[in-house]
């Protein structure tokens, strides 16, 4: 922190500047990047956001310019990743007062990440409002925006969104506000979207939908510029760039199945794909034609195989299909391997090292948590007995995640 930035009456920017060529992601922020983090000078003093955890002893000193740490009351946590959580387990400790505000979750992660198992927490849901002398705090849980525990926050009187990841740029920007910049940020403002936002697109929804209900008359996110002028048009660039926009997507799942555990799986995987409108054809390999299924799959953009497991192995006659498989030419479709099992499910192991034969694109959680950071998506799809509510999810979150890259550009 350079300066006490004001963004609005006793609301203040108090983040940190990085234009260091920054280790992100995998990548490299060659104009670097900014934590913003916010102070509202209240009734009862609160923070939201950190810095990152790099930063976070020059984070607490810095405050100490404008504010004794002791006095606050409240810590809003938007997000637990570390850029913007970072800089917690320095502010608790010179603020022993205060509540730790977020979502439930978040709480969890917080307390082992910083080893805060002592602190208060508030626990705020979808709606819940916070008083915090003269101005009124609204949260908004955001799901998936990029993790689960991710929440927006609105102050009512001065009409600013304080929305974490969600609206960022990486420009380690001495201007502050988007109407300052010497450049036309919108450019980097998409580029932020298409790394962090993109593979999450699917949740963006929930985002717009959250934002109807809200007068947003300033942006500031937890990364580079505050959006004070034509907020409305980066709100729509949100809406536009997550929109779906391929039509006419096909699906085929095929299965064996000992119970009718699996088939069941099969059966809410195809209901979840034609749900985001993918065509879906579904196929008991027992008892459908071969010659049907590999047509099927031939014009498949997206391809599920699953089996129950029974004495360590497939059943019925799905190795067959796998092994035709192996001899097509793929390329360019989508495939995943599921299947329902009682003890250790090495069935859908074997499926998925068949589809690695292939030249098919096979879904696996390495790659997905390596791509999007997403711990929430798992692939091969494993069922334990039957569906229940929490793998229902499970299922419901891989199969949209293929839904997503059918859809998308």
């Amino acid at each position: 922190m350079n300066q006490e930035v004001k963004i609005a009456e006793d609301v203040y920017w108090v983040g940190k500047n990085d234009n260091r060529e920054v280790p992100f992601h995998r990548l490299i922020l060659a104009k670097g990047t900014t934590y913003n983090a916010y102070l509202l000078k209240t009734e009862k003093p609160t923070i939201i956001d950190t810095v990152d955890f790099a930063f976070g002893r020059e984070f607490v000193e810095n405050l100490s310019q404008q504010i004794d740490p002791k006095t606050i009351q409240y810590i809003v946590i938007n997000h637990t990743e570390p850029d913007h959580s970072g800089g917690l387990a320095a502010l608790a400790a010179r603020a022993p007062e205060a509540t730790i505000v977020c979502t439930e979750p978040a709480v969890y992660e917080l307390k082992e990440m910083y080893k805060l198992h002592q602190r208060n927490f508030l626990v705020v849901h979808d709606g819940d409002t916070l008083d915090i002398g003269g101005k009124t705090l609204k949260f908004k849980e955001t799901p998936y925006l990029h993790t689960k525990e991710t929440m927006i926050t609105y102050s009512i009187e001065d009409k600013i969104l304080f929305p974490c990841d969600i609206f960022s740029t990486h420009v380690a920007n001495e201007e502050f506000f988007n109407d300052e910049a010497s450049i036309d940020i919108t450019e980097d403002f998409i580029t932020y979207y298409n790394l962090i936002i993109h593979p999450h697109r699917r949740y963006v929804a929930t985002l717009m939908d959250a934002l109807e209900e809200l007068d947003v008359q300033m942006i500031a996110p937890s990364h580079g510029y505050i959006l004070r002028e034509n907020v409305q048009k980066y709100i729509d660039l949100y809406g536009e760039m997550s929109a779906n926009t391929q039509e006419n997507k096909k699906a085929t799942i095929i299965f064996t199945t000992i119970r009718k555990n699996t088939r069941k799986v099969a059966e809410y995987l195809k209901s979840t794909l034609e749900k985001d409108g993918i065509e879906t054809e579904i196929f008991n390999t027992d008892k459908a034609d071969h010659d049907e299924v590999l047509a099927s799959v031939q014009q498949a953009d997206a391809v599920f195989i699953g089996s129950s497991t029974k004495y360590a192995d497939m059943i019925g006659n799905l190795e067959d299909i796998l092994k035709a498989l192996t001899e097509m030419d793929l390329e360019g479709k989508i495939a995943a391997s599921f299947g329902s099992y009682g003890w250790s499910g090495e069935a859908i192991e074997v499926i998925q090292d068949y589809l690695y034969e292939t030249n098919m694109t096979v879904q696996s959680t390495s790659q997905v948590i390596k791509t999007t950071g997403m711990t929430h998506v798992e692939f091969p799809i494993r069922v334990r007995f039957s569906l229940d509510d929490e793998q229902r999810e499970k299922v419901d979150h891989s199969a949209t995640f293929v839904a997503e890259q059918l859809l998308s550009v």
